[in-house]
């Protein structure tokens, strides 16, 4: 590889991980604006008036405190004014609004965050629709399943595969699993390998250790670790024999993760 290949290289390598970053940041500043509305809040119930007014509102936080107010008020109030939300031009506001009809359970709720996962343009807010969708649950898996295979940022991947683990439908969830590990997001792998894991003990155990060796020969030294930590949850011959190896890589990390059921026992 050119110096320039590997300079060109560095450049999207940096270029990713700033993006990531910056969601990463995203979605702490909805859990402090969160926090902070919810205190400006306590112990006052703002009328409906007060609230469409601060809806029109320029700054959007007080657009904030007015959709946290709905949660005081019963579906058939709230939902229409958080439906007509959905198009708030600030992605935190409508990351709110996504939280609020996760917990105003109505058709028309349900109808609202399916728009939201599939034609937000801000992934903050698909992911945040899409774990509010979970919460409404069994009802929800199907089309979870069906964004996860639309979507491939990886915040939305993630809180999909964690909200399934949370509904208990362990064929759906080897099902978005397999679509991860075909993907080329490597946190997004890394937890559908974690997911499988959590399925060792159900009907799905055998399919998920034939899953977990193929890829305990990944050629992401990431991967193999995530497999060293997911293998020790099962007890097979052809288990142990891959974590043996596995105490043999050429990758510090992988040695470690592998060696931790020895420590533990």
């Amino acid at each position: 590889m050119s110096f320039k290949s590997r300079e060109s290289e560095t450049s999207n390598l940096k270029t990713i991980l700033a993006a990531k970053l910056n969601l990463r940041r995203s979605r702490y500043q909805v859990a402090q604006l969160l926090i902070r509305v919810s205190k400006d809040l306590y112990g006052v119930v703002m009328k409906l008036p007060e609230i469409e007014t601060a809806l029109s509102n320029p700054d959007f936080q007080y657009r904030l405190k007015a959709i946290s107010a709905l949660k005081a008020y019963d579906s058939d109030t709230a939902v229409p004014i958080l439906v007509a939300t959905l198009k708030d031009p600030e992605f935190l506001v409508r990351s709110f609004v996504a939280r609020g009809l996760g917990t105003q359970q109505t058709a028309a709720s349900f109808a609202a965050l399916l728009e939201m996962t599939k034609f937000d343009d801000t992934p903050n807010v698909r992911a945040e629709a899409a774990n509010s969708l979970s919460l409404f649950g069994q009802v929800s898996i199907s089309h979870l399943v069906s964004v996860f295979c639309q979507d491939d940022h990886w915040l939305v991947r993630r809180s999909i595969l964690a909200a399934l683990e949370e509904l208990d439908c362990p064929q759906e969830l080897v099902e978005v699993c397999n679509e991860a590990l075909i993907g080329e997001d490597l946190t997004v792998q890394e937890a559908a390998i974690d997911s499988l894991a959590s399925l060792a003990d159900s009907s799905h155990h055998a399919d998920v250790l034939d899953r977990l060796l193929t890829l305990a020969q990944s050629q992401s030294p990431r991967l193999r670790t995530r497999v060293a930590h997911a293998l020790q949850k099962f007890d097979e011959p052809q288990a142990q024999s891959a974590l043996i190896e596995l105490r043999q890589d050429t990758a510090l990390q992988v040695v470690a993760a592998a060696l931790e059921d020895l420590f533990d026992r």
